[in-house]
C-alpha cells in the first residue's frame, strides 16, 4: 500500500503543477466559450434595454393621441380663487362663464360667555339637533376638555366643540355644526339647554323683526335735495309728496347684507287742472321732455355711482314694493326721487330696511352668535342658484364649483383645455426620443463624438456609453430605424387644416431651434436626429392652436373614427414592431439565449472531458510516481545489502 499514490501530498516531482500546466491548455476552449457566454448576455442587456427606450418612446406618443390623451383634460381658471375655484372632468366642455358668489354656505356656530378653567358640567343625557339629524349621549360629569371629547366622538361629522383661550385662567366654549344650510340649523335639547343656558350660549332676548324704519325727516331731506327743490316737497301725515319737476334727497347711510329688503310705499295724483308747472330752467332737477316717466326712484352710493330702481305704477292708493338690495355694492348714502312727470305728483311713505337673517323671536337667542346657517347663494349669468352647501356638482356638465367668498363683482370662471399636461406629455415623448436616438446612434457608431455630445449624461453614465459604442455598428436594422425615426420627425402630416399647423418645427420643435436666420456654423451633432423645443414657441401655440396641435400628434384622415396619422402615430407604429410580443427585440435576445444556450452546452461537454483528462493525468503521473518508489526501495534494499556483505567479510 506504501506506493499508492495519495492526492494532497507533496509530489517530489510537483506533479500537480506539471498537471495544472497541462490542464491550463486543455482549457482554452471552455475560456472562450465562457468569454462569448459574457459577450453574448451583455448584447442581450443591450437589447434588452433598446427594448425599454422604445417601449417608452411607444407609450408616451400613444398617450398623445389614445382615448386618455391629455388634450381630452380640463382645468378650471377662475380671475378670483377666493372667490371661486373648481374642478373639471373630460366631459367639461370649454367655454367661459361669469359668477357672482352672494353668500357662502355655513352651518350655525356658537360661542360661549368666557369661562374659568375650573368650569364643570353636569351628568345627564345631552341631545344636539342638525337639521333631522340628532346626537345624543350620556356623560357622567366632569371638565369641559372630557365633554368635548365625548361630543366629538358621537358627532362625527354633524356637530362638533372645542374651547378657545379668551385670557388667563379663562376659555369659551364653541359647538358648531358641521352641516351647512338654512335648513340645517342646531338646536339644544334637554340637558344641552341647561348647560348652554349656564354656559352664556343661549338667554334672554326680546323680539326683533330685523327692519328699521327710515325716517322722512322734513329737515334732512330739504338740506339734502337743496334750496330750489324745496317748493316741490310736501310732507304729510308721515309721507312725502314730490310734485311734478321735483326732486327729493333721502339720506341713507348703511351698507346692505346679503338678503336685505328695501320696502315702501308709493301713489301719484294728478296735477289740478292738468296744468303744467312753471319752473325755473335753474332748478335742480330740470324738467326733461318726457310728459310721463315712472321710473323715478334711485339709490345713490358712497362712490358716487347710483342705480336706478324698477318704475312704480301709477295707482292713486298707496301701493307696496320690495326690492332685494343683495345686488348692491358699497355703502348706499341716499334714496332718490326724481319726478320728471309734467302731470303727476308721487307721494313716497313707509320706508324701511329689512333683515330677514337679523329678525328674532322673543324667548331665548343665541348670545354669541359666530356665523348664522346658510345657504350658499351663487349667480351664474344673471341666474341665481342656491344651494344648501360650498360645492355644486349638478351646475355644470363635468365641473364641480366651490364657492369661496362673497363677491361685489362678476368673476370670471374658465374651462381649459390643461395646457400645462400637454405640455408635459409633449416633452416627456420628445426626451423619450432624444434618449432613444442616443443609444441607437452609440450603438451603431463607434464614434466618441456622440457621447461627447449628450452633455446632459453624468460622467459615470457617459463612461457606460462608451463600453457599447459601436457594438451593433453592422446591424441594419437599427439603422434603418434610426433614419425611419428622424424622417417621421421631421415629415409634414395632414391635419383638418394644413395651412395652421403641420410640421413639429410649427410649434417650436425642431432639430435646430437656436434661432433662424443667423450663422451659427456647422454642427454634427444638430444632424443626428436629435430634438430641441423652444418653449416660448410651444406655449404661444398651445395657447392659440391646441386643436390643431392634436391633430398634429394624431389625426383621423378618413373619417373611421381612427387615429391613422400623425407625429405620435408614427413614432408607435415605428416602435410597436420591435417592442410587441414576439417582436425584433423578443427575436434578437431569443437567438442571444439559443447561442448561450449552445455555448453552455458545449461548456458542460468540455468541463465532462476536462475532468476526465485531469483524472487520466493524475492517474498517470501517481502510476510514475509510485514506480518511481519501487525503484528506490529496491535501489536502498540494494545498497543495503550490499553493505551488509562488505561486512560480513
Amino acid at each position: 500500500m506504501s506506493d499508492i499514490y495519495v492526492p494532497g501530498v507533496k509530489s517530489r516531482f510537483d506533479t500537480e503543477k506539471m498537471i495544472e500546466g497541462l490542464m491550463k491548455i486543455e482549457r482554452l476552449p471552455k475560456d472562450r466559450s465562457q468569454k462569448e457566454i459574457e459577450d453574448l448576455q451583455v448584447k442581450k442587456t443591450y437589447w434588452q434595454d433598446l427594448g425599454r427606450f422604445m417601449t417608452s418612446l411607444r407609450d408616451s406618443a400613444r398617450m398623445l393621441y389614445s382615448f386618455q390623451n391629455p388634450f381630452n383634460d380640463r382645468v378650471i381658471n377662475a380671475s378670483d380663487s377666493s372667490v371661486i375655484t373648481g374642478t373639471a372632468t373630460r366631459e367639461a366642455v370649454p367655454r367661459d362663464y361669469n359668477f357672482t358668489v352672494k353668500q357662502i354656505a355655513q352651518g350655525d356656530r356658537f360661542l360661549s360667555a368666557p369661562l374659568e378653567d375650573s368650569f364643570k358640567i353636569e351628568e345627564g343625557t345631552y341631545t344636539f339637533s342638525v337639521g333631522q339629524n340628532e346626537t345624543s349621549f350620556n356623560f357622567r360629569g366632569g371638565s369641559a376638555r372630557e365633554f368635548i371629547d365625548i361630543l366629538n366622538r358621537r358627532g362625527r361629522d354633524k356637530i362638533q366643540a372645542s374651547l378657545i383661550s379668551i385670557q388667563q385662567g379663562k376659555k369659551s366654549l364653541l359647538i358648531e355644526s358641521k352641516v351647512t344650510g338654512a335648513e340645517n340649523r342646531l338646536q339644544f335639547l334637554g340637558k344641552a339647554m341647561d348647560l348652554a343656558l349656564q354656559a352664556g350660549i343661549l338667554g334672554d332676548q326680546p323680539a326683533y323683526d330685523g327692519a328699521t324704519d327710515v325716517a322722512l325727516d322734513p329737515v334732512a331731506i330739504q338740506g339734502a335735495s337743496g334750496p330750489k327743490s324745496v317748493q316741490f316737497l310736501h310732507f304729510e301725515d308721515g309721507s312725502l309728496k314730490v310734485e311734478a319737476g321735483g326732486k327729493a334727497v333721502i339720506p341713507l347711510s348703511f351698507e346692505p347684507s346679503q338678503g336685505m329688503l328695501l320696502q315702501f310705499e308709493t301713489a301719484i295724483s294728478m296735477v289740478p287742472g292738468n296744468e303744467t308747472l312753471d319752473v325755473d330752467d335753474a332748478a335742480e332737477p330740470q324738467l326733461e321732455t318726457a310728459d310721463e316717466d315712472m321710473q323715478v326712484l334711485s339709490l345713490t352710493f358712497a362712490d358716487g355711482t347710483s342705480a336706478l330702481l324698477p318704475p312704480i305704477g301709477a295707482a292713486e292708493n298707496f301701493s307696496s314694493y320690495e326690492y332685494r338690495l343683495s345686488d348692491s355694492a358699497g355703502t348706499i348714502v341716499s334714496m332718490d326721487l326724481v319726478n320728471r312727470n309734467t302731470q303727476k305728483h308721487v307721494s313716497i311713505r313707509n320706508i324701511r330696511l329689512v333683515d330677514p337673517d337679523a329678525a328674532t323671536e322673543g324667548g331665548l337667542q343665541p348670545l354669541n352668535r359666530v356665523s348664522v346657517a346658510q345657504d350658499a347663494i351663487v349667480s351664474m349669468e344673471g341666474i341665481e342658484i342656491i344651494r344648501p352647501n360650498n360645492t355644486i356638482g349638478d351646475l355644470i356638465p363635468g365641473v364641480t364649483l366651490t364657492a369661496k367668498g362673497p363677491s361685489d363683482k362678476p368673476v370670471r370662471f374658465s374651462v381649459e383645455p390643461d395646457r400645462e399636461a400637454i405640455k408635459d406629455a409633449i416633452i416627456t415623448l420628445v426626451g423619450n426620443y432624444n434618449r432613444l436616438m442616443a443609444e441607437v446612434n452609440v450603438l451603431t457608431r463607434n464614434d466618441e463624438r456622440i457621447v461627447q455630445e449628450l452633455t446632459y449624461l453624468s460622467s459615470e453614465e457617459q463612461d457606460a456609453l462608451r463600453k457599447r459604442m459601436g457594438i451593433f455598428a453592422g446591424d441594419s436594422i437599427l439603422n434603418q430605424y434610426r433614419n425611419t425615426l428622424q424622417r417621421a420627425a421631421t415629415a409634414p402630416y395632414q391635419t383638418a387644416d394644413d395651412q395652421e399647423v403641420g410640421l413639429l418645427a410649427q410649434i417650436g420643435i425642431g432639430t435646430d431651434r437656436r434661432g433662424s436666420g443667423g450663422s451659427v456654423g456647422y454642427d454634427p451633432a444638430r444632424l443626428r436626429g436629435y430634438l430641441e423645443i423652444d418653449e416660448k414657441v410651444l406655449d404661444a401655440a398651445l395657447q392659440t392652436n391646441t386643436a390643431a396641435i392634436r391633430q398634429l400628434f394624431g389625426y383621423d384622415t378618413d373619417g373611421d373614427l381612427i387615429v391613422d396619422s400623425g407625429v405620435a402615430y408614427s413614432f408607435e407604429t415605428l416602435s410597436k414592431p420591435y417592442v410587441e410580443i414576439g417582436g425584433i427585440i423578443t427575436l434578437k435576445t431569443g437567438a442571444i439565449d439559443s447561442r448561450i444556450n449552445q455555448e453552455q452546452r458545449r461548456m458542460d461537454t468540455l468541463d465532462r472531458q476536462l475532468a476526465a483528462k485531469e483524472a487520466s493525468l493524475k492517474n498517470q503521473y501517481g502510476q510514475m510516481e509510485s514506480a518511481y518508489n519501487r525503484m528506490e526501495r529496491m535501489s536502498t534494499s540494494f545498497d543495503q545489502f550490499s553493505q551488509q556483505n562488505n561486512n560480513n567479510r
